[in-house]
């Protein structure tokens, strides 16, 4: 999978075309950082009088290669397909193979990073379900009444939590259908470009 940048992310990036090998390391340590542990307005103002360029030059490629970072670990795209997204930014060969092994050194820690940053939101842990049909009652005598109750378990920060639901199978199968179908969308090009610039 190709990492797709937009104008902003290339314009941000394009700062790092003609640096040198050893600034690039600096800037790749200071998105590291941002990544951490936040932006620090301080380490910009002295990166930039250091390259005699405006502080916002700085931000913007440091922004540009934590973006870089963060989005390639998340997908943990592999080493050919980090080269191939690089590969359309202009970069130097040199400049290309520094990126790779920043990403292959720090991929994993981005992403326990990202994974603590990330919301814990209830989750799936068991469902029980029981299938009842009323066959008769005393007004009416010949009808069958099917109904199907579900305990939905779910865990959130440790702690489980039921929830009892209870429906019709027409109901269900019209559940299971719109379900089906929103997983069919969320696998089309446009929903996982949204979803990557969510996440």
């Amino acid at each position: 999978m190709l990492l797709m940048f937009d104008e902003k992310h290339k314009t941000h990036l394009s700062f790092l075309l003609d640096i040198d090998i050893s600034v690039l390391e600096e800037f790749c340590k200071i998105s590291l950082e941002f990544i951490k542990k936040g932006a620090n307005v301080k380490v910009y103002q002295s990166a930039a009088q250091k390259l005699n360029v405006p502080a916002d030059t700085v931000q913007h490629g440091v922004e540009g290669l934590m973006f870089l970072l963060t989005e390639s670990s998340k997908l943990m795209i592999s080493e050919i397909d980090f080269q191939d997204s690089i590969m359309t930014l202009g970069f130097s060969e040199q400049i290309q193979q520094a990126l790779l092994q920043l990403y292959l050194q720090h991929r994993k820690e981005v992403r326990a990073i990202l994974n603590e940053m990330s919301m814990d939101l209830p989750h799936y842990h068991n469902l029980e379900w029981r299938f009842d049909v009323e066959l008769a009652s005393r007004s009416l005598r010949h009808q069958v009444t099917p109904t199907i109750t579900m305990k939905l378990h779910t865990q959130d920060c440790g702690k489980t939590s039921a929830q009892v639901l209870q429906t019709d199978p027409v109901n269900l199968l019209h559940l299971t259908k719109v379900l089906e179908e929103a997983l069919q969308e969320m696998k089309s090009p446009y929903c996982r470009r949204i979803v990557r610039n969510i996440k």
